[in-house]
């Protein structure tokens, strides 16, 4: 008897272009299999694409490299019969009595034929639907099984116009299908259009009776004390009787140390008729105080494990289900003081500070590795949502899982996009795809996908356009609120005011989260869908401030500059392509930043918008290669993305109630708009993001030059002082100030007082600011925030004579590793000499916050011990605890220097060498998650930076810092 549940068939694929193979599908899963990757057969990528396939095994040139994505033939002048390919495995399962075997594919791209053992069947069309077949009936007796499917590009894969545009030629909006395959402003065109099995296969086992699309809902009552569980399920019985069933609810919470409470566990008895399938609600379980679900910044992400399974009787245990569960509500509505969309979680307003997201890669190679790395880079920059493009994916459930883990809500679009359904040149096909039913079915399919996650917070109808009107009508409908989840605005209704004319909530198709028709609707943007999103370049960093830079509440996309690190130029592109822009001086006195051709095809943004903005790379000097260029370019990240958000912030709730940066990373080496970039690096937007978003924050606006404090929590924080801190080029500080005994309010934004230096006498044109916002107690800081600043008309070309400094450093490094997986903990002193007044928190021994990350910074708790030395055993304490098996001593580098200033822009990185690499060679360990990078050292002050990350087989892992006036090639600290 084969055991129940489900197994993933992700190794031992073969693939082969159909055009190269004479046998039939019969003849392949029968008398003339593939025997292994011998021409034209090879390894396949499944999950994965064509193209990815043919990257793998350098069929073709790799795409993300230099100009090579030009060499690969474009389906539009190939044919879809070039991409039309075989996918060929084979699995073992042998059944035994009334057991039932089903095929499942999560996702194919777009149609296809299916073969096992002989039989064929059909896969219809459709990108973002669940096909589930029934093949009990033909396994082979001996439990070998042969599978081959033949796999159909989109139906209308369209052309590229010479001049590219934002969806090509407009043809791929006619299917349900990913529509930024035909190429956008930050990717080139995808030369298959992702035709594949590009999300998981597998086989179920179960017994007569199965479990089909469980869906879970949380209710609450007495201010969120009282909590409810609903769950309905589609229970199938696919024997010749009628199966008398036991049906089981559990849900556990873990505790400490992986130990499991069994929180409910409830027995129903429900019979089916024979052949049928039935729709069974549980009566709803009781919670008494439940741990609840919240967003990163707000609390813990509590999650629950509900099982469900059925025993036939006089069969046993016929099948299983099982999900992680958040109980949480979300309510979001238009807000009258704003005009911008609301959200609310647990009745508690969360002001949105997110980004747009595309996906991970855009020959759909998704990975739960990936996905990880991906999520927990926007927790770390303190983000709190994610928006689903509408022209990329309905993410997949590993995507939404670790949205639950590390607390990102998730905005889902819908695959209407107004550059490909409705405008653009040619003028694309306002009716949406050609197939409404087919889009309807998928969107229905999605829903019940992805609907019990605590992560998943509204529905949207399409990107910069709404959805054909019956469409929308259908959307409108399927998705509407139950009366349980309509917000106060609404007349929302309690458990028990809920009339029993009302069915329960788990048997609607969704209806606990809103839908909205557009991206650009219904509190987003101007809320009429008059293109009122964006800008998207770079801008004058004190404009994100002001009054008239953006006029309505909710902003869904707003972008800028996104320029990678030099080592990311190098991997990614020829020597050509590492030639930085020429610098064209204007009659108008603007600069024109000309790119090279590899450049300008990778999509690079400029640094300068020519009568708007001056270069912002050439107010540090003209660079002289490409490490100066993107050095000073991470210079401009930084200051670009904390302004954005730190404006947007500065009128929390008073004029915004959230913003959306476009976007947070590219799944492609484009070379704007990001983060991170698809090697997975972090830009210095990244910490200057993260550093703008942390949930209590310390900020200057840069319109007002008041020193301001935001508090997003619901808690108001008392007894905490800032401390304003300015300091010369010659590591002077002219100003200090602290003020004292202040109270935070919860929700508030807090203005303090004026940064009077700038105002005072004989004012250096450049100087630095740094701002600290600590615990009174003991010193313990909740929020750092440094700026380098210049004169009004000014500018900072006095920073290039600054990296000749020789500041004097104590770099202390901690390492503890099992395995390959490492942690480290970086201590960078400046010794230059401290002036007076003593700097209360040179030691910036952070406050800890229980939060999702080991290195969360941002901190609501004080640190009980207020001593260097007692601080350090109890981080090394947990540290081990989870690396207990190797540990590296202590280590201390003594770096050399007599002048004193701030040890400015240091940034670390991790590589497999130390040795000086070979041009072009990549050397750096990714991904690596940081504490904190690019930061900066007054002199006597001192961080702690902690370091995490998977080192390669077989390969000693060597930390490198680096900085604008700290010069080391690799620094070894391991």
């Amino acid at each position: 008897m084969a055991e129940i549940g489900k197994t993933l068939l992700e190794s031992g694929w073969l693939a082969a272009r159909s055009t190269e193979v004479e046998l039939t599908g019969t003849q392949l899963t029968t008398t003339h299999p593939p025997t292994g990757p011998t021409s034209p057969w090879m390894e396949a990528v499944v999950p994965g694409t064509v193209l990815a396939t043919l990257v793998k095994n350098k069929v073709v040139a790799d795409p993300f490299y230099g100009l090579e994505n030009e060499m690969i033939i474009d389906i539009a002048d190939s044919g879809r019969e070039y991409y039309t390919f075989w996918f060929f495995t084979k699995f073992q399962c042998q059944l035994s009595g009334p057991q039932h075997l089903d095929l499942n594919f999560r996702a194919i791209n777009y149609s296809a034929e299916v073969y096992l053992n002989g039989h064929k069947m059909i896969l219809p069309e459709g990108m973002f639907r669940r096909h589930s077949l029934d093949v009990t009936d033909i396994l082979n007796p001996d439990g070998a099984n042969l599978l081959a499917v033949l796999v159909h590009p989109p139906d209308h894969p369209g052309s590229i116009p010479p001049e590219g545009g934002q969806g090509g030629d407009h043809e791929i909006g006619k299917d349900v299908a990913t529509q930024y395959v035909e190429g956008w402003d930050w990717i080139a065109p995808v030369r298959d259009r992702n035709t594949g099995i590009w999300d998981e296969v597998s086989i179920s086992v179960t017994g007569p009776v199965k479990i089909i699309d469980p869906h879970l809902v949380s209710s609450f009552s007495d201010q969120y004390t009282r909590a409810y569980l609903h769950a309905t399920t589609e229970l199938e019985n696919r024997s010749a009787w009628v199966a008398d069933c036991s049906l089981n609810i559990q849900v556990t919470t873990e505790l400490e140390g992986s130990v499991c409470l069994i929180e409910h566990l409830q027995t129903q008895h429900v019979s089916v008729p024979r052949g049928a399938c039935i729709r069974y609600t549980f009566p709803k379980l009781f919670f008494c105080k439940p741990n609840l679900w919240w967003p990163n910044g707000m609390g813990k992400q509590s999650l629950y494990s509900v099982s469900i399974t059925v025993d036939v009787k006089g069969y046993g245990e016929s099948d299983m289900w099982d999900h992680l569960f958040g109980f949480r509500n979300i309510e979001s509505y238009i807000d009258g003081a704003t005009g911008g969309r609301l959200f609310k979680i647990n009745g508690q307003p969360i002001f949105i500070r997110g980004g747009n997201w595309i996906l991970s890669d855009c020959l759909l190679r998704l990975s739960k590795e990936r996905y990880k790395t991906d999520i927990r880079f926007h927790a770390d920059m303190n983000l709190n949502m994610i928006r689903c493009w509408g022209g990329g994916l309905a993410e997949r459930p590993e995507f939404y899982h670790y949205c639950d883990v590390y607390g990102l809500l998730v905005w889902q679009d819908f695959w209407i996009t107004g550059d490909v359904d409705g405008r653009g040149v040619p003028v694309s096909n306002p009716n949406g795809p050609l197939d409404h039913d087919l889009f309807m079915l998928c969107v229905r399919d999605t829903v019940k996908l992805l609907r019990n996650h605590p992560s998943l917070a509204l529905w949207v109808g399409g990107n910069e356009q709404v959805p054909p009107d019956d469409i929308n009508t259908a959307l409108k409908n399927d998705l509407k609120l139950h009366p349980l989840f309509r917000s106060h605005s609404e007349n929302a209704t309690s458990v028990k005011e809920l009339s029993v004319e009302f069915e329960d909530p788990s048997q609607c198709l969704d209806g606990t989260r809103v839908y909205i028709q557009g991206s650009m609707w219904d509190g987003f943007a101007n809320g009429k869908g008059d293109f009122t999103d964006g800008p998207y370049e770079i801008q004058n960093p004190e404009d994100f401030f002001k009054d008239n830079y953006y006029n309505y509440g909710f902003n869904p996309e707003v972008g800028s500059v996104g320029m990678p690190v030099a080592a990311t130029i190098r991997a990614t592109m020829p020597s050509k392509g590492w030639q930085i822009p020429l610098f064209k001086k204007l009659p108008n006195g603007y600069t024109e930043e000309v790119p090279n051709p590899i450049w300008d095809y990778h999509k690079y943004i400029p640094y300068s918008k020519p009568g708007k903005v001056h270069d912002q790379i050439e107010l540090y000097g003209i660079p002289k290669d490409l490490d100066d260029f993107c050095l000073k370019a991470q210079l401009v990240n930084y200051i670009q993305y904390r302004a954005l958000l730190e404006g947007w912030t500065s009128r929390m709730w008073s004029k915004y109630t959230g913003v959306l940066i476009w976007k947070t990373q590219n799944p492609w080496s484009a070379l704007r708009g990001q983060f991170y970039d698809y090697l997975l690096d972090q830009t210095a937007g990244f910490y200057g993001c993260r550093c703008a978003a942390e949930p209590i924050h310390v900020q200057l606006n840069l319109a007002t030059y008041f020193i301001e404090v935001v508090n997003t929590t619901s808690e108001e924080l008392s007894d905490v002082a800032i401390e304003a801190s300015v300091w010369d080029l010659e590591g002077d500080c002219p100003s200090y100030k602290v003020y004292d005994k202040l109270s935070l309010p919860p929700k508030k934004v807090l203005s303090i007082s004026e940064l009077n230096y700038p105002k005072s006498k004989n004012p250096k044109p450049l100087y630095f600011l740094l701002l600290k916002l600590y615990h009174m107690s003991n010193y313990s800081v909740i929020s750092r925030n440094f700026y380098w600043l210049h004169l009004s008309g000014g500018d900072y070309k006095l920073l290039e004579p600054y990296r000749n400094k020789r500041i004097p450093l104590t770099i202390t490094s901690k390492t503890a590793h099992k395995g390959s997986s490492y942690e480290i903990e970086m201590n960078v002193q400046n010794k230059s000499e401290k002036p007076d007044p003593k700097i209360l928190t040179y030691k910036n021994n952070y406050a800890s916050r229980n939060g999702h990350g080991d290195f969360d910074m941002a901190s609501l708790e004080p640190i009980q011990d207020e001593t260097e030395d007692k601080q350090k055993p109890g981080l090394l304490q947990r540290l081990y605890r989870q690396f207990s098996k190797e540990t590296d001593g202590l280590k201390v580098t003594e770096i050399n220097g007599s002048d004193a200033g701030v040890a400015f822009f240091l940034n670390f990185s991790v590589h497999t060498s130390k040795t000086v690499p070979k041009e072009g060679e990549d050397t750096r360990i990714l991904p690596v998650n940081y504490s904190d990078n690019y930061f900066s050292l007054v002199p006597g002050e001192e961080m702690s930076v902690k370091i995490s990350f998977e080192a390669p087989e077989g390969i000693t892992p060597r930390v490198a810092l680096q900085g604008w006036n700290y010069h080391c090639e690799v620094h070894t600290v391991i």
